[in-house]
């Protein structure tokens, strides 16, 4: 029974470890993506700020395209799981939960700082761009665009997804006042309405 339970003792770590590199190494790359843009950061740079060997920068994740795609996901995590919450209740007011999700989001430092390294490398980058168009549009949008009845619900939800993001980068990216020190409630009450009429507007 010892011998059992040893065995098994001997056998997590591993699997920890593996867990714990992983995480360690997403988190050194989402600072990398953050601080150099796509351009500039490197498989072996994301391996020396995580302090593992580039090779299992290679294991775990492959290319330095499929590193980024992994901190897209990561970091759009909290938006896919809110993304319910945009989805729920009357498309009525769609707007207004959609503008409060992704200003929430932003808003909260521990989802900005992954966002913003995101957003940097994706302007400046196409790959970067090709895969953050790509879990945004499969992910997102198309969801929302599913609940809208309307002929054009892709490009309705498009719209309302670019008016959030031009905001976004002049608020949190570019920095520009007074917006990017205004009350986020004011914010929200202004633009939630336009959203709406983006979603379900004639």
């Amino acid at each position: 029974m010892t011998d059992g339970v040893t065995a098994r003792r001997r056998g997590r770590p591993p699997r920890t470890e593996a867990a714990d590199t992983r995480d360690r190494i997403l988190a050194a790359a989402r600072e990398e993506f953050s601080e150099r843009g796509y351009e500039k950061t490197s498989v072996r740079g994301i391996a020396k700020a995580a302090g593992v060997d580039s090779a299992l920068v290679h294991h775990y994740f492959g290319t330095k395209e499929q590193v980024f795609e992994a901190a897209v996901e990561v970091a759009f995590a909290p938006a896919l799981i809110e993304r319910d919450t945009v989805l729920e209740g009357p498309v009525e007011d769609v707007g207004e939960r959609m503008t409060r999700v992704i200003f929430g989001l932003w808003e909260n430092p521990v989802t900005r700082a992954p966002l913003l390294a995101i957003v940097r490398s994706a302007v400046n980058n196409e790959a970067a761009a090709t895969v953050f168009r790509r879990l945004v549009s499969a992910q997102l949008l198309r969801r929302i665009a599913g609940e809208l009845d309307a002929p054009d619900a892709e490009l309705r939800a498009e719209l309302a997804a670019a008016q959030l993001v031009g905001i976004a980068m002049l608020r949190y990216v570019i920095k520009v006042e007074p917006l990017a020190s205004a009350d986020p409630e004011q914010i929200i009450a202004r633009v939630a309405p336009v959203v709406q009429g983006h979603l379900t507007g004639p």
